[in-house]
């Protein structure tokens, strides 16, 4: 199985999952423990690789990102708000 790399990430949403977390004072370990409580199992370590761009998200787990960080999906992903 080929592993692809976008602009040398393996996300688009790294930089405003941390932007976004930054804002909600939210620690790597306090996103990671929401996410739990959300069914989806991630650890701290995987929250730092998800915004250094080094971990592949998920559909399911970009949902649960935006619901918790009180963003769209589409913001995540382009850094554009909602038309």
């Amino acid at each position: 199985m080929k592993i692809y790399d976008y602009k040398g990430r393996k996300n688009l949403c790294g930089e405003r999952v941390h932007d976004a977390r930054c804002r909600l004072r939210l620690t790597q370990a306090d996103l990671a423990a929401r996410l739990q409580c959300e069914g989806v199992t991630l650890e701290r370590d995987c929250i730092s690789r998800i915004e250094i761009g080094t971990r592949f998200v998920t559909d399911y787990e970009l949902l649960i990102l935006a619901r918790i960080l009180g963003v769209s999906m589409e913001w995540l992903l382009t850094g554009e708000p909602e038309k």
